[in-house]
Protein backbone atom coordinates (compact mmCIF):
# COMPACT_ATOMS: atom_id res chain seq x y z
CA UNK A 1 0.00 0.00 0.00
CA UNK A 2 2.75 1.97 0.88
CA UNK A 3 4.47 1.33 -2.47
CA UNK A 4 1.42 2.31 -4.37
CA UNK A 5 0.80 5.42 -2.13
CA UNK A 6 4.80 6.31 -3.19
CA UNK A 7 4.39 5.57 -6.83
CA UNK A 8 1.47 7.59 -7.28
CA UNK A 9 2.65 10.51 -5.45
CA UNK A 10 5.60 10.30 -7.49
CA UNK A 11 3.62 10.21 -10.97
CA UNK A 12 1.70 13.13 -9.38
CA UNK A 13 5.22 14.87 -8.36
CA UNK A 14 6.10 14.52 -11.85
CA UNK A 15 2.90 15.50 -14.18
CA UNK A 16 3.26 19.03 -12.42
CA UNK A 17 6.28 19.27 -13.07
CA UNK A 18 5.34 19.01 -16.86
CA UNK A 19 2.74 21.01 -16.43
CA UNK A 20 4.90 23.92 -14.68
CA UNK A 21 7.51 23.18 -17.26
CA UNK A 22 5.18 23.69 -19.92
CA UNK A 23 3.06 26.32 -18.99
CA UNK A 24 5.45 29.69 -19.04
CA UNK A 25 3.35 31.61 -16.66
CA UNK A 26 4.53 29.59 -14.01
CA UNK A 27 7.89 30.04 -11.86
CA UNK A 28 8.44 28.77 -8.92
CA UNK A 29 9.56 31.68 -7.18
CA UNK A 30 6.25 32.88 -7.67
CA UNK A 31 5.10 30.23 -4.64
CA UNK A 32 4.34 31.48 -1.22
CA UNK A 33 6.38 28.80 0.51
CA UNK A 34 9.42 29.43 -1.79
CA UNK A 35 9.10 33.16 -1.39
CA UNK A 36 8.37 32.74 2.09
CA UNK A 37 11.48 30.47 2.99
CA UNK A 38 13.77 32.67 0.97
CA UNK A 39 12.98 36.19 3.14
CA UNK A 40 13.25 33.90 6.57
CA UNK A 41 16.54 32.85 5.50
CA UNK A 42 17.97 36.02 4.79
CA UNK A 43 16.58 37.74 7.54
CA UNK A 44 17.76 34.84 9.43
CA UNK A 45 21.37 35.10 8.37
CA UNK A 46 21.53 38.91 8.46
CA UNK A 47 20.74 38.60 11.80
CA UNK A 48 22.91 35.68 13.20
CA UNK A 49 25.80 37.33 11.01
CA UNK A 50 25.18 40.76 13.39
CA UNK A 51 24.86 38.92 16.23
CA UNK A 52 28.19 36.76 15.78
CA UNK A 53 30.70 38.94 13.70
CA UNK A 54 31.00 42.06 16.31
CA UNK A 55 30.15 40.32 20.22
CA UNK A 56 33.78 39.65 20.16
CA UNK A 57 35.32 42.93 19.38
CA UNK A 58 35.44 45.77 22.11
CA UNK A 59 32.80 48.51 20.78
CA UNK A 60 34.36 51.72 18.90
CA UNK A 61 37.51 50.21 17.76
CA UNK A 62 39.18 50.78 14.24
CA UNK A 63 38.41 46.83 13.95
CA UNK A 64 35.16 46.98 14.87
CA UNK A 65 34.34 49.95 12.49
CA UNK A 66 35.89 48.12 9.96
CA UNK A 67 34.13 44.70 10.39
CA UNK A 68 30.61 46.61 11.21
CA UNK A 69 31.24 47.67 7.43
CA UNK A 70 31.59 44.29 6.35
CA UNK A 71 28.54 42.73 8.00
CA UNK A 72 26.76 45.84 6.32
CA UNK A 73 27.90 44.70 3.23
CA UNK A 74 27.11 41.74 3.37
CA UNK A 75 23.78 42.30 4.42
CA UNK A 76 23.08 44.54 1.88
CA UNK A 77 23.99 42.25 -0.93
CA UNK A 78 22.25 39.45 0.25
CA UNK A 79 19.02 41.71 0.74
CA UNK A 80 19.39 43.00 -3.08
CA UNK A 81 19.48 39.12 -3.89
CA UNK A 82 16.11 38.49 -1.64
CA UNK A 83 14.55 41.77 -3.48
CA UNK A 84 15.89 40.45 -7.09
CA UNK A 85 14.44 37.05 -6.53
CA UNK A 86 11.14 37.90 -4.98
CA UNK A 87 10.50 41.12 -7.33
CA UNK A 88 7.57 42.81 -6.91
CA UNK A 89 6.81 44.75 -3.42
CA UNK A 90 10.57 43.47 -2.13
CA UNK A 91 12.26 45.54 -5.24
CA UNK A 92 9.95 48.77 -4.24
CA UNK A 93 10.57 48.50 -0.76
CA UNK A 94 14.22 47.73 -1.49
CA UNK A 95 14.60 50.93 -4.13
CA UNK A 96 12.58 52.76 -0.88
CA UNK A 97 15.54 52.03 0.99
CA UNK A 98 18.15 52.98 -1.46
CA UNK A 99 17.14 56.25 -1.38
CA UNK A 100 17.58 56.49 1.98
CA UNK A 101 20.73 58.54 1.99
CA UNK A 102 22.21 59.61 5.34
CA UNK A 103 19.67 57.59 7.31
CA UNK A 104 21.02 54.19 6.56
CA UNK A 105 24.76 52.91 6.54
CA UNK A 106 26.57 53.74 2.84
CA UNK A 107 26.63 50.11 2.33
CA UNK A 108 23.17 49.49 1.85
CA UNK A 109 22.59 52.51 -0.37
CA UNK A 110 25.17 51.96 -2.44
CA UNK A 111 23.84 48.38 -2.77
CA UNK A 112 20.52 48.95 -3.16
CA UNK A 113 20.41 51.79 -5.87
CA UNK A 114 21.10 49.33 -8.34
CA UNK A 115 17.71 48.03 -7.83
CA UNK A 116 16.17 50.90 -10.09
CA UNK A 117 18.14 49.85 -12.94
CA UNK A 118 17.14 46.24 -11.95
CA UNK A 119 13.60 46.34 -12.03
CA UNK A 120 11.71 43.00 -13.78
CA UNK A 121 10.26 42.75 -17.07
CA UNK A 122 7.02 41.13 -18.25
CA UNK A 123 7.60 38.88 -21.32
CA UNK A 124 5.24 39.34 -24.26
CA UNK A 125 2.99 36.75 -22.98
CA UNK A 126 2.70 37.92 -19.68
CA UNK A 127 1.38 42.01 -21.48
CA UNK A 128 -1.01 40.01 -23.96
CA UNK A 129 -1.99 37.73 -20.93
CA UNK A 130 -3.11 40.97 -18.64
CA UNK A 131 -4.41 42.79 -21.98
CA UNK A 132 -6.69 39.63 -22.67
CA UNK A 133 -7.94 38.89 -18.85
CA UNK A 134 -8.71 42.74 -18.60
CA UNK A 135 -9.64 44.23 -21.78
CA UNK A 136 -11.40 41.19 -23.16
CA UNK A 137 -8.94 41.51 -26.72
CA UNK A 138 -5.81 40.38 -28.51
CA UNK A 139 -3.07 43.33 -28.90
CA UNK A 140 -3.34 42.78 -32.71
CA UNK A 141 -7.03 43.87 -32.16
CA UNK A 142 -6.76 47.02 -30.09
CA UNK A 143 -3.48 48.19 -32.07
CA UNK A 144 -2.10 48.73 -35.39
CA UNK A 145 1.38 48.52 -33.82
CA UNK A 146 2.73 47.65 -30.07
CA UNK A 147 6.36 47.74 -29.41
CA UNK A 148 7.87 44.91 -27.47
CA UNK A 149 10.71 46.44 -25.71
CA UNK A 150 8.91 48.87 -23.02
CA UNK A 151 9.64 52.44 -22.96
CA UNK A 152 10.75 51.88 -19.15
CA UNK A 153 10.16 48.94 -16.53
CA UNK A 154 9.80 49.40 -12.68
CA UNK A 155 8.89 47.28 -9.84
CA UNK A 156 4.93 47.51 -10.41
CA UNK A 157 4.52 47.96 -13.97
CA UNK A 158 6.18 48.40 -17.15
CA UNK A 159 5.04 51.04 -20.28
CA UNK A 160 4.91 50.63 -24.20
CA UNK A 161 4.86 52.71 -27.17
CA UNK A 162 1.30 51.55 -29.38
CA UNK A 163 -0.77 53.11 -31.99
CA UNK A 164 -4.55 52.20 -31.70
CA UNK A 165 -6.58 51.72 -34.62
CA UNK A 166 -7.65 54.80 -35.46
CA UNK A 167 -3.66 56.08 -35.65
CA UNK A 168 -3.36 58.04 -31.66
CA UNK A 169 -0.06 57.10 -30.24
CA UNK A 170 -0.19 55.90 -26.72
CA UNK A 171 1.32 54.69 -23.57
CA UNK A 172 0.43 51.87 -22.15
CA UNK A 173 0.76 50.90 -18.74
CA UNK A 174 0.41 47.17 -17.66
CA UNK A 175 0.92 46.01 -14.27
CA UNK A 176 2.82 43.00 -13.83
CA UNK A 177 0.57 39.97 -13.92
CA UNK A 178 1.76 38.29 -9.99
CA UNK A 179 2.11 41.98 -8.15
CA UNK A 180 -1.33 42.04 -7.18
CA UNK A 181 -1.65 38.73 -5.81
CA UNK A 182 1.29 38.81 -3.81
CA UNK A 183 1.62 42.46 -2.54
CA UNK A 184 -0.69 41.95 0.46
CA UNK A 185 1.25 38.46 1.34
CA UNK A 186 4.54 40.34 1.06
CA UNK A 187 3.50 43.38 2.98
CA UNK A 188 2.34 41.28 5.94
CA UNK A 189 5.72 38.44 5.49
CA UNK A 190 7.50 41.71 5.39
CA UNK A 191 5.48 43.25 8.87
CA UNK A 192 6.44 39.80 10.70
CA UNK A 193 9.71 39.37 9.77
CA UNK A 194 10.87 43.13 10.99
CA UNK A 195 8.92 42.64 14.35
CA UNK A 196 11.14 39.51 14.72
CA UNK A 197 14.15 41.93 13.79
CA UNK A 198 12.87 44.47 16.41
CA UNK A 199 12.35 41.28 19.60
CA UNK A 200 16.32 40.50 19.02
CA UNK A 201 17.69 44.11 18.18
CA UNK A 202 15.35 46.62 19.86
CA UNK A 203 16.90 50.05 18.81
CA UNK A 204 15.98 48.87 15.11
CA UNK A 205 13.17 50.84 14.31
CA UNK A 206 12.23 50.83 10.70
CA UNK A 207 8.26 49.89 10.39
CA UNK A 208 7.33 52.71 9.40
CA UNK A 209 8.03 51.46 6.34
CA UNK A 210 6.06 48.69 6.69
CA UNK A 211 2.92 51.46 7.86
CA UNK A 212 3.84 53.65 4.75
CA UNK A 213 3.90 50.24 2.52
CA UNK A 214 0.97 49.32 3.52
CA UNK A 215 -0.95 52.53 3.15
CA UNK A 216 0.66 53.79 -0.51
CA UNK A 217 0.80 50.17 -2.31
CA UNK A 218 -2.42 49.20 -2.90
CA UNK A 219 -3.46 52.90 -4.22
CA UNK A 220 -0.34 52.26 -6.39
CA UNK A 221 -1.77 49.29 -7.84
CA UNK A 222 -4.83 50.64 -8.52
CA UNK A 223 -4.42 52.12 -11.97
CA UNK A 224 -7.62 53.68 -12.16
CA UNK A 225 -6.95 55.79 -9.42
CA UNK A 226 -3.50 57.09 -10.87
CA UNK A 227 -5.71 58.29 -13.93
CA UNK A 228 -8.28 60.20 -11.64
CA UNK A 229 -4.92 61.64 -9.99
CA UNK A 230 -3.97 62.94 -13.76
CA UNK A 231 -7.41 64.51 -14.30
CA UNK A 232 -7.56 66.31 -11.18
CA UNK A 233 -4.10 67.89 -11.31
CA UNK A 234 -4.43 68.82 -14.66
CA UNK A 235 -7.56 70.33 -13.55
CA UNK A 236 -5.92 71.99 -10.67
CA UNK A 237 -3.14 73.32 -12.65
CA UNK A 238 -4.54 74.35 -15.24
CA UNK A 239 -3.98 78.34 -15.20
CA UNK A 240 -0.30 76.57 -15.39
CA UNK A 241 0.31 76.56 -19.38
CA UNK A 242 3.81 75.01 -19.21
CA UNK A 243 2.17 72.23 -17.36
CA UNK A 244 1.06 69.03 -19.39
CA UNK A 245 -0.50 66.32 -18.42
CA UNK A 246 -0.58 62.84 -20.38
CA UNK A 247 -4.51 62.54 -21.46
CA UNK A 248 -6.82 59.48 -20.11
CA UNK A 249 -8.45 57.28 -22.89
CA UNK A 250 -10.92 55.59 -20.15
CA UNK A 251 -12.58 53.60 -22.56
CA UNK A 252 -9.16 51.26 -22.83
CA UNK A 253 -8.19 51.38 -18.81
CA UNK A 254 -8.59 48.99 -15.96
CA UNK A 255 -6.89 48.35 -12.28
CA UNK A 256 -4.56 46.81 -13.96
CA UNK A 257 -3.82 48.73 -17.59
CA UNK A 258 -3.53 52.21 -18.06
CA UNK A 259 -3.80 53.94 -21.82
CA UNK A 260 -2.64 57.29 -21.74
CA UNK A 261 -1.12 60.13 -24.45
CA UNK A 262 2.51 59.63 -25.60
CA UNK A 263 4.03 62.12 -24.02
CA UNK A 264 8.16 62.02 -24.85
CA UNK A 265 11.06 64.74 -24.00
CA UNK A 266 14.21 64.84 -21.60
CA UNK A 267 14.46 64.18 -18.25
CA UNK A 268 14.49 67.00 -15.81
CA UNK A 269 17.61 67.18 -14.25
CA UNK A 270 19.21 66.50 -17.96
CA UNK A 271 20.86 69.89 -18.23
CA UNK A 272 22.74 68.64 -21.67
CA UNK A 273 19.64 68.16 -23.22
CA UNK A 274 18.34 71.54 -22.69
CA UNK A 275 21.03 73.46 -23.55
CA UNK A 276 20.65 71.18 -26.86
CA UNK A 277 17.23 71.82 -27.36
CA UNK A 278 17.65 75.53 -26.64
CA UNK A 279 15.39 75.37 -23.11
CA UNK A 280 16.34 77.57 -20.20
CA UNK A 281 17.35 75.88 -17.28
CA UNK A 282 16.67 78.61 -14.50
CA UNK A 283 13.23 78.91 -16.35
CA UNK A 284 12.25 75.24 -15.80
CA UNK A 285 13.87 75.23 -12.27
CA UNK A 286 11.54 78.07 -11.18
CA UNK A 287 8.53 76.77 -13.04
CA UNK A 288 9.25 73.37 -11.29
CA UNK A 289 9.15 75.27 -8.01
CA UNK A 290 6.18 76.68 -8.78
CA UNK A 291 4.35 73.60 -10.41
CA UNK A 292 5.35 72.11 -6.50
CA UNK A 293 5.02 75.25 -4.20
CA UNK A 294 1.19 75.33 -5.48
CA UNK A 295 0.50 71.47 -5.10
CA UNK A 296 2.19 71.69 -1.03
CA UNK A 297 0.42 74.91 -0.09
CA UNK A 298 -2.34 76.03 -1.98
CA UNK A 299 -4.36 72.38 -3.42
CA UNK A 300 -2.52 70.24 -0.50
CA UNK A 301 -2.88 67.80 -3.18
CA UNK A 302 1.27 67.05 -4.10
CA UNK A 303 2.98 64.69 -6.13
CA UNK A 304 4.78 62.32 -4.26
CA UNK A 305 7.38 61.01 -7.09
CA UNK A 306 9.20 64.01 -8.63
CA UNK A 307 12.11 61.67 -10.02
CA UNK A 308 13.46 62.72 -13.39
CA UNK A 309 11.88 59.58 -14.76
CA UNK A 310 8.66 61.52 -14.19
CA UNK A 311 9.37 64.70 -14.73
CA UNK A 312 9.97 65.30 -18.38
CA UNK A 313 10.82 68.85 -20.29
CA UNK A 314 10.87 69.48 -23.85
CA UNK A 315 10.17 72.38 -25.77
CA UNK A 316 6.84 73.18 -28.10
CA UNK A 317 8.08 73.29 -32.23
CA UNK A 318 4.85 75.75 -32.53
CA UNK A 319 5.15 78.45 -29.80
CA UNK A 320 8.94 77.65 -28.79
CA UNK A 321 7.73 77.89 -24.72
CA UNK A 322 9.27 75.13 -22.55
CA UNK A 323 6.94 72.43 -21.33
CA UNK A 324 6.98 70.39 -18.22
CA UNK A 325 5.22 67.14 -18.67
CA UNK A 326 4.21 65.35 -15.08
CA UNK A 327 3.77 61.52 -15.54
CA UNK A 328 3.52 58.40 -12.88
CA UNK A 329 0.34 60.19 -10.97
CA UNK A 330 -0.31 56.70 -9.03
CA UNK A 331 0.56 58.52 -5.54
CA UNK A 332 -0.57 61.84 -4.19
CA UNK A 333 -0.43 63.07 -0.65
CA UNK A 334 -0.05 65.54 1.04
CA UNK A 335 5.85 63.19 1.83
CA UNK A 336 10.81 59.97 3.37
CA UNK A 337 13.13 61.85 4.87
CA UNK A 338 17.02 61.91 4.01
CA UNK A 339 18.67 63.41 6.73
CA UNK A 340 22.46 64.79 7.33
CA UNK A 341 22.28 63.75 10.91
CA UNK A 342 22.86 59.97 10.59
CA UNK A 343 24.46 60.21 14.07
CA UNK A 344 20.72 60.40 15.62
CA UNK A 345 19.49 57.51 13.62
CA UNK A 346 17.65 55.82 16.69
CA UNK A 347 15.93 59.23 17.30
CA UNK A 348 15.33 60.11 13.29
CA UNK A 349 13.61 56.60 12.99
CA UNK A 350 11.82 56.93 16.79
CA UNK A 351 10.99 60.27 15.11
CA UNK A 352 9.92 58.62 11.75
CA UNK A 353 7.15 56.59 13.48
CA UNK A 354 5.60 59.50 14.58
CA UNK A 355 5.70 61.51 11.73
CA UNK A 356 2.57 61.98 10.01
CA UNK A 357 3.00 59.92 6.40
CA UNK A 358 1.90 62.50 4.35
CA UNK A 359 4.93 64.92 5.99
CA UNK A 360 7.08 62.10 5.17
CA UNK A 361 6.42 62.37 1.54
CA UNK A 362 6.45 66.00 1.52
CA UNK A 363 10.09 65.78 2.58
CA UNK A 364 10.79 63.59 0.17
CA UNK A 365 9.47 65.57 -2.40
CA UNK A 366 11.40 68.77 -1.27
CA UNK A 367 14.51 66.32 -1.39
CA UNK A 368 13.94 65.47 -4.78
CA UNK A 369 13.54 68.81 -6.17
CA UNK A 370 16.66 69.92 -4.20
CA UNK A 371 18.34 67.13 -6.18
CA UNK A 372 17.20 68.20 -9.19
CA UNK A 373 18.30 71.70 -9.05
CA UNK A 374 21.72 70.87 -7.77
CA UNK A 375 21.87 68.87 -11.66
CA UNK A 376 20.87 71.60 -13.20
CA UNK A 377 22.72 74.33 -11.44
CA UNK A 378 20.39 76.32 -10.29
CA UNK A 379 20.56 76.54 -7.02
CA UNK A 380 22.23 79.75 -6.44
CA UNK A 381 19.18 81.95 -8.14
CA UNK A 382 16.96 80.53 -4.69
CA UNK A 383 14.05 80.48 -7.19
CA UNK A 384 12.09 77.36 -6.15
CA UNK A 385 12.43 78.58 -2.22
CA UNK A 386 11.19 82.22 -3.75
CA UNK A 387 8.10 80.52 -4.99
CA UNK A 388 7.99 78.59 -2.04
CA UNK A 389 7.61 80.96 -0.14
CA UNK A 390 5.00 83.37 -2.22
CA UNK A 391 2.96 80.40 -2.34
CA UNK A 392 3.27 79.65 1.60
CA UNK A 393 2.31 83.45 2.21
CA UNK A 394 -0.72 83.81 0.05
CA UNK A 395 -2.13 79.93 1.66
CA UNK A 396 -1.50 81.66 5.45
CA UNK A 397 -3.70 85.01 4.25
CA UNK A 398 -6.27 82.85 2.51
CA UNK A 399 -6.81 80.79 5.68
CA UNK A 400 -6.52 84.13 7.83
CA UNK A 401 -9.01 85.80 6.02
CA UNK A 402 -11.44 82.77 5.57
CA UNK A 403 -11.10 82.71 9.47
CA UNK A 404 -11.33 86.64 9.67
CA UNK A 405 -15.41 88.33 10.66
CA UNK A 406 -13.86 91.73 10.29
CA UNK A 407 -13.38 93.68 7.53
CA UNK A 408 -10.67 95.70 8.90
CA UNK A 409 -8.61 92.53 9.78
CA UNK A 410 -9.55 91.67 6.47
CA UNK A 411 -7.68 94.15 4.99
CA UNK A 412 -5.02 94.18 7.30
CA UNK A 413 -4.22 90.65 6.34
CA UNK A 414 -4.39 91.57 2.82
CA UNK A 415 -1.36 95.15 3.29
CA UNK A 416 0.71 92.16 5.29
CA UNK A 417 0.45 89.90 2.41
CA UNK A 418 1.08 92.32 -0.49
CA UNK A 419 4.21 93.88 1.66
CA UNK A 420 5.33 90.48 2.26
CA UNK A 421 5.70 89.57 -1.73
CA UNK A 422 7.17 92.98 -2.02
CA UNK A 423 9.96 91.97 -0.02
CA UNK A 424 10.95 88.86 -1.49
CA UNK A 425 10.56 90.47 -5.07
CA UNK A 426 13.09 93.26 -3.65
CA UNK A 427 15.07 89.93 -2.64
CA UNK A 428 14.82 88.08 -5.93
CA UNK A 429 15.95 91.13 -7.67
CA UNK A 430 19.22 91.71 -5.44
CA UNK A 431 19.71 88.07 -5.97
CA UNK A 432 19.35 89.12 -9.91
CA UNK A 433 21.79 91.87 -10.00
CA UNK A 434 24.37 89.66 -7.85
CA UNK A 435 24.40 86.81 -10.64
CA UNK A 436 24.34 89.49 -13.57
CA UNK A 437 26.87 91.97 -15.31
CA UNK A 438 25.34 95.01 -14.89
CA UNK A 439 25.38 93.46 -10.68
CA UNK A 440 28.97 92.56 -11.19
CA UNK A 441 29.91 95.95 -12.61
CA UNK A 442 28.04 97.84 -9.81
CA UNK A 443 29.86 95.60 -6.99
CA UNK A 444 33.36 96.00 -8.85
CA UNK A 445 32.83 99.71 -9.22
CA UNK A 446 31.59 99.80 -5.38
CA UNK A 447 34.47 98.25 -4.05
CA UNK A 448 36.90 100.66 -6.14
CA UNK A 449 35.54 103.68 -4.52
CA UNK A 450 35.77 101.89 -0.96
CA UNK A 451 39.82 101.53 -2.00
CA UNK A 452 40.13 104.97 -3.24
CA UNK A 453 38.86 106.35 0.06
CA UNK A 454 41.99 105.03 2.26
Amino acid sequence: MARRALKLASLTAAASGIYMYGNKFLDPNDFGIVRVGRAIATTAVITYDYLTSLRSVPYGTEEYEFLKSQVHLRSAERLRELCCSNRGTFIKVGQHLGALDYLLPEEYTRTLKVLHSQAPQSTRQEIEQVIREDLGKEIKELFMSFEDTPLGAASLAQVHKAVLQDGRTVAVKIQHPKVQAQSSKDILLMEVLLLVVKQIFPDFEFMWLVEEAKKNLPLELDFLHEGRNAEKVAYMLKNFDFLKVPRIYWELSTRRVLLMEFMEGGQVNDRAYMERNGINVNEISRNLGKLYSEMIFVNGFVHCDPHPGNVLVKKCPTSGKAHIILLDHGLYQDMEIRSNAAAYLPQITQLLNNVPRQMLLLLKTNDLLRGIESALHTRASASSFLNMSRCCIRAVSTYQRSKSLSLYRRAQISLTEALSLWQINLYELFLWLKGSQLGNWVIALLRRMHHSTY
